[in-house]
């Protein structure tokens, strides 16, 4: 029986057959606003070809799609697909898109996400009046982000890159790619965001255990951990950006976790089921078992204790969690 390091051994091993993204043909959910549109635009700068999946586009993202909209030989391009990652069919229909514009696809970036807002929060339950949750639901939308909706994206990415109906159906010398974002907080607890928390401990589980699919059939799932980022998801939610300290807490950027992501599908040492965190001026392999943990700047926020006192604050009021 294989022991554990054995396991995170073969789930590791570099596939050595070069990758490039120029060329190729990528989808990327979230693509609307920050690291997903970093990483769309350093696609469409080495020349791949980038589907847009999100509900709508931020001003500096519909700038990126428009000016490489247009049908030129020898040029990427990039469409928009309005889309809502919680629906199973609008997730199918990014691959008809990619089928129908590009004749196939290279790359899955399932990277839409939120960070534990009010309207779907283990704090704020179902029926709750900040909860957008039904009562009879059935689920969180959050989770439906922030897990669910990678899990199935990349089910539908391995059965298209499989299908030889879609274009070369992928082997060890046609390889694909798979990249997902996780977050520091798949190491961590944070009694503030539980359900994101979890969503990210299930994604680098996830994303471990499709390891040996690179060196079987040329499939390399990885994915990036960043820590604090700053992008729209923290600088417009005031209710997250209270956790930092503006004066002693340093940010990185998307484009650096950007670029982490290139190196996840491009690098030869980065085989599949690899785990890349990213801070300020720093990326790093997480290892499966004995990491040290998140550390050093971009990786903390100084005021987790205004988080912690609000939650209190809140199981201290009458009839928490009753509908």
């Amino acid at each position: 029986m294989a022991t554990s390091k054995q396991v995170f051994l073969e789930s590791t091993a570099a596939n050595t057959h070069p990758f490039s993204v120029e060329g190729k043909t990528a989808i990327v959910t979230g693509a609307g606003s920050g690291i997903c549109l970093s990483f769309a635009a350093l696609l469409l700068s080495k020349n791949c070809n980038v589907v847009f999946g999100d509900l709508s586009l931020r001003p500096e993202a519909q700038k990126v799609v428009d000016t490489y909209s247009s049908k030129t030989a020898g040029k990427p391009r990039a469409v928009f697909q309005k889309t809502d990652v919680t629906d199973w069919a609008q997730l199918s229909r990014l691959f008809d898109v990619a089928d129908a514009e590009f004749g196939g696809l290279d790359i899955l970036c399932p990277g839409a996400g939120v960070y534990d807002p009010y309207f779907s929060n283990f704090w704020h339950p179902p029926g709750s009046p900040e909860s957008k949750d039904p009562v009879a639901g059935n689920s969180y939308a959050s989770l439906d982000i922030n897990l669910t909706h990678p899990i199935r994206s990349t089910q539908l990415a391995i059965s298209h890159f499989l299908d030889s109906s879609k274009g070369a159906k992928v082997s060890l010398t046609n390889p694909k790619r798979v990249v997902i974002i996780s977050s520091i907080a798949g190491q961590c607890a944070n009694l503030c965001t539980p359900l994101y928390v979890a969503a990210k401990h299930g994604m680098n589980g996830f994303i471990r255990s499709l390891g040996p699919l690179d060196a079987t059939i040329g499939v390399r799932v990885n994915g990036v951990a960043p820590g604090l980022i700053k992008t729209p998801l923290w600088t417009e939610h005031p209710e997250k950006n209270k956790f930092v300290d503006q004066g002693k807490d340093q940010w990185a950027t998307p484009e650096e976790v950007a670029e982490a992501m290139l190196k996840c599908m491009e690098d030869p040492e980065m085989g599949g089921g690899t785990v890349l965190e990213v801070g300020k001026d720093q990326t790093r392999k997480v290892a499966m078992l004995n990491d040290p943990g998140p550390r050093g700047d971009g990786n903390r926020v100084s005021k987790m204790q205004v988080g912690l006192d609000e939650v209190f604050e809140w199981l201290g009021q009458d009839g928490w969690g009753k509908a």
